[in-house]
Formats: structure tokens, C-alpha cells, sequence
């Protein structure tokens, strides 16, 4: 017969537990702390950027009230400022640029990491990475000078087939023997292509680093069913990379909405509200805040902190709205290792 000590009497919830010292290295403490650090520093600048714009939007707001958001002409010489004309232009040149970007990155990721020889593979990754490094200047003269007099001739084609389409007609005659290039130059159409060339790199490198993530074991078991590469890529890698695909796609929007160099030198200033996208003229936010940063006066320099601050909020909504459907995805789970 056991004998029972006070010890073992004592009630469980009594005891106290004891954490297990994961018995990290010296190393491991430092870059730990040092990557917390980096983190909190982060956020630290975010929101104090997020404030001090917030703070310069103060009188401009108090000047102006609704009529900023609502107006459409820039005229600060009259005092008529509103960014209405503005906000669709950026969100033309975005879309425009996504709808180009998205295709040709998601087939040039699936390329990559399904279809291209392993040879080649390592290659075709450099290229990628090494066309987002290149300084969007460099997009926008390539645009300017090599671009523009091949997209007029795609804007008139556009025009001619699909101009009863609203976002395609042109105010002119695209028919006629002597046609007006003019009312096809610097147009929103070609500040997209422009911009999209940029977008593609960053949307190819988060998908095709997906793609790859996909679990061996499951293309195998659809291989073993019988299924084609292709049949593998729409039934086991698109649905697992769903959310990479996503994820990929609002960072080339970022990147297209907040695109300054390229759009400066392509497109031709014109504040008004236009849906046409092949026509000549348009404008966008952070072109606005470049065209006419040096020149401003104080009550001036208020008004583009402000559209700096509207811009800034759409692309921290745009960027925490990726992130919800990215951590609410498929992508990554469940990878073997």
C-alpha cells in the first residue's frame, strides 16, 4: 500500500509551470531581436509618414472641404483645385496595366517553374529579377521614344474595331486617308503598356516563387492519374498558388498606381474626366505631385501633400487587402519539405 506524500496531495491546479528555454544561440538572439526591430521601425515609419501627410492635408481640407475630392480642375492660380480627374486617371493607368501585366506574368511564371528546360531555368529567373531592378526612367524613355509610334498604330486598330466600345472611342476619324496621330500620342493606353512592362517582373517573381511551392506529392498523385503538365498546372498548381496569384497581382497594382517617372515623361498633362483611354492627355496622382512639386507655393504644397495623402491611403488598402487574401489562402500550406 503506497503512501501519499503532501507533494503528490497537492492539487494540479495549484502547480506552477515551467517554460521550456528553446536554448537559442547567441546568433539566433540577435538576429531575432534584430529582425523585431526592423519590423517595429517599419511600422514606425509607415505611420508616421501616414501622420505627417495627414497633418500638412489639415488646411487644405479645411479650405476646400468636399469640393477637393469632388472638383476637377487644377487652377491653383484661380483657386480651383480637386483631384476627381486625377484619381481616375490612376486608376485608368492601373488598370490599363494590370490587365496587361496579369496575363503575360502569370504564363511567364508558369513557364518558369513548369515548362521551361532546367537549363535555361536559373536564366529565365535572372532576367526577371534583373528587369524589376531597372530604374523606371529608363521604362519611361523606352516608352517615349521606342513604344509610342508602335501603340499609335494599336490605339487606331483599337479604335477602328472596337470603338463602340466607350473605353476605346476616339473623337476623331480613324478611317480617314490622313489620320490624326496626335489624339493617339501620350495617351493613358500607352502610359499603361509602359507601366505594365514594370509591373510584370514583380507579379512574375511573387507567383512563379509560388508555383514552385506547390507539393510534389500532389502533382505526382495527378500525374499518376493520368493527367497531361497542363492538366497538373489547372488542377494542382492554380489552385494551391490561388493566393500568390492574388498577392502578385496588388503588388504590380501598387506598383502601377504609384509609378511617377514613366507617366511624367509619357503622358500629356489634362485634368477633366475622361474614360476615353486612347486619347490624348490624362493625369495621375503622383505625376501631379512631380509636375508641380518645385513651383508651389505653401497653400499649393498643402494641396499635393494632400493628394499624396489620398493616394497613400488607397495603396495601404489596396496592400492590407492582398494580405488578407493571401493569409486566408491555400499558398504554401501543407508543403513538403
Amino acid at each position: 500500500m503506497s503512501t501519499s506524500t503532501p507533494e503528490t496531495l497537492e492539487p494540479r491546479q495549484s502547480r506552477v509551470s515551467r517554460q521550456l528555454d528553446p536554448g537559442f544561440e547567441r546568433s539566433d538572439r540577435i538576429f531575432h531581436k534584430a529582425s523585431t526591430l526592423i519590423g517595429l521601425s517599419t511600422l514606425v515609419l509607415t505611420g508616421a509618414i501616414g501622420l505627417f501627410l495627414g497633418e500638412q492635408s489639415i488646411p487644405t481640407l479645411s479650405h476646400y472641404g468636399l469640393a477637393f475630392f469632388t472638383g476637377t480642375q487644377w487652377q491653383p492660380e484661380i483657386d480651383k483645385i480637386g483631384i476627381a480627374s486625377v484619381l481616375v486617371g490612376t486608376a485608368e493607368v492601373a488598370f490599363v496595366a494590370v490587365c496587361v501585366a496579369f496575363p503575360l506574368a502569370i504564363m511567364f511564371a508558369l513557364f518558369i517553374s513548369d515548362f521551361a528546360p532546367r537549363r535555361i531555368k536559373s536564366s529565365l529567373i535572372s532576367a526577371i529579377d534583373l528587369m524589376a531592378a531597372v530604374p523606371s526612367i529608363i521604362y519611361g524613355l523606352w516608352g517615349f521614344f521606342l513604344l509610342q509610334p508602335k501603340a499609335m498604330d494599336l490605339s487606331r486598330w483599337l479604335s477602328q474595331h472596337f470603338g463602340w466600345f466607350f473605353l476605346f472611342h476616339v473623337d476623331t476619324d480613324p478611317n480617314a486617308a490622313v489620320w490624326q496621330q496626335s489624339r493617339y500620342t501620350s495617351s493613358v493606353f500607352i502610359v499603361g503598356l509602359a507601366v505594365s512592362m514594370m509591373a510584370i517582373p514583380l507579379a512574375c517573381a511573387v507567383m512563379r516563387s509560388v508555383f514552385d511551392l506547390t507539393p510534389l506529392g500532389e502533382r505526382e498523385a495527378a500525374m499518376a492519374l493520368g493527367a497531361t503538365r497542363w492538366g497538373v498546372v489547372r488542377t494542382v498548381v492554380l489552385p494551391f498558388a490561388k493566393g500568390g496569384i492574388i498577392g502578385g497581382t496588388m503588388l504590380a497594382l501598387g506598383r502601377a498606381l504609384g509609378e511617377t517617372a514613366a507617366v511624367l515623361v509619357i503622358i500629356s498633362p489634362a485634368y477633366g474626366i475622361n474614360f476615353h483611354v486612347l486619347e490624348a492627355g490624362g493625369q495621375t496622382v503622383s505625376a501631379l505631385i512631380a509636375g508641380n512639386f518645385g513651383n508651389a507655393t505653401k497653400a499649393q504644397l498643402s494641396a499635393l501633400l494632400t493628394a499624396g495623402f489620398v493616394l497613400f491611403l488607397i495603396t495601404l488598402a489596396v496592400n492590407y487587402g492582398a494580405a488578407i487574401v493571401i493569409r486566408r489562402s491555400r499558398s504554401g500550406a501543407a508543403t513538403e519539405i
